[in-house]
């Protein structure tokens, strides 16, 4: 049975019509299918997808993103790469099941698959903790990062998790240590690394493993600090104000993509990625693919510097090294150095006092 969302109603009667209407036993016992009333129910049934997923707003997208059948990372994990091998624990305390890490082959070129993995059913979210990992996951990550990097094996990640782990056990453990350390890695690596956001991408939780050369989203995830209600409740202490905060917060992969905070988006099969997932497959596919001989084609600096270069830019025009063409000209910000110069000629004073303070800390280590 499928699952509807608030803003899906009409969707939701056109449907039940129509699969009664393609029933011959509906009326208890054999009817005739009336084939001029399905076409007309199936037509009005396309014109209201298009008319409703046209206008989503940015709390329906939230909505969307969060959807109980929206296909997860294992899904994608078993139906791309094969000869996967899923690698336990960090070595250190315990496995972390929210998230899957191994290593794998897409077309023929070993990589390492990350994904955040929310469960599909009851029992597995409750084993799975809805996708929200532990210090213990994040360390598993660093540990195969670090594997991958030594053996020059590109990382694709997928991710799908409100955030991380708020539990008193994961403070104790280091949850907000284990993240920067992840940052830090993923910022490291000479490897290409692509991060797919699924479905919702959720604070430090999602940024620990999508710090990448290429951030990619699907037409319908999000990807923000905190999620709208947490956000309605800091600012205006309701969280039923979710809208307001999803429309503030500019969460939506179009808005991203409009800032370049990510790269590139994937769209989805008209009504969301859980009603197409054989066709939604094939889009990933393709972008994995162009994305990973875009970066293969690198060298190991190279990897690194674009790395740099794309999270530098974020904001500005110019970063602090080499441009994306990799030239060997290097692009300083000299405005910034020229400004503080400005500042420090232009106000006498405080240079005179600097001046002052300098000799005499010279005078004390003469003298004494």
């Amino acid at each position: 049975m499928r699952n509807y969302l608030e803003f899906e109603s009409e969707i939701k009667t056109l449907e039940q019509q129509l699969e009664k209407l393609k029933d011959p036993f509906n009326n208890e016992g054999l009817a005739e299918v009336d084939t001029e009333k399905i076409n007309q129910i199936q037509n009005e049934l396309d014109q209201k997808f298009k008319e409703v997923y046209s206008n989503l707003n940015r709390w329906q997208r939230t909505l969307l993103a969060r959807h109980e059948e929206r296909p997860r990372a294992n899904y994608f994990i078993n139906n791309l790469f094969s000869n996967f091998i899923n690698l336990s624990g960090d070595r250190q305390f315990a496995e972390d099941k929210s998230v899957l890490a191994g290593f794998g082959v897409f077309e023929d070129q070993s990589v390492l698959v990350i994904g955040q993995e929310k469960g599909d059913d009851l029992d597995s979210r409750i084993e799975r903790n809805f996708g929200m990992m532990r210090p213990e996951g994040y360390r598993k990550c660093i540990r195969l990062m670090k594997l991958a990097d030594k053996f020059n094996i590109p990382i694709i990640s997928f991710i799908d998790t409100p955030g991380a782990y708020p539990g008193i056990g994961a403070e104790e453990r280091g949850q907000a240590e284990a993240i920067a350390r992840s940052i830090e890695c993923s910022m490291s690596l000479k490897v290409p690394n692509i991060s797919i956001i699924i479905g919702e991408g959720g604070s430090g939780g999602a940024i620990a493993l999508a710090s990448s050369n290429k951030i990619i989203m699907f037409e319908n995830s999000i990807y923000s600090v905190i999620s709208p209600e947490g956000c309605a409740s800091i600012l205006w202490r309701d969280p039923k104000k979710s809208l307001e905060a999803a429309d503030a917060m500019k969460l939506s992969a179009k808005d991203l993509l409009n800032v370049g905070i990510i790269d590139e988006v994937i769209k989805e099969p008209l009504g969301g990625a859980h009603r197409d997932k054989n066709a939604l497959l094939t889009e990933v596919k393709k972008s994995i693919s162009k994305n990973l001989r875009e970066l293969t084609e690198l060298s190991r600096d190279d990897v690194l510097n674009h790395r740099k270069q794309k999270f530098l830019t974020i904001g500005r025009k110019k970063g602090f090294i080499k441009d994306v063409d990799f030239k060997d000209k290097m692009i300083m910000q000299k405005n910034v150095i020229l400004n503080i110069k400005e500042k420090i000629y232009s106000n006498k004073t405080v240079t005179s006092i600097m001046l002052l303070f300098f000799a005499l800390i010279l005078l004390m280590l003469i003298y004494l």
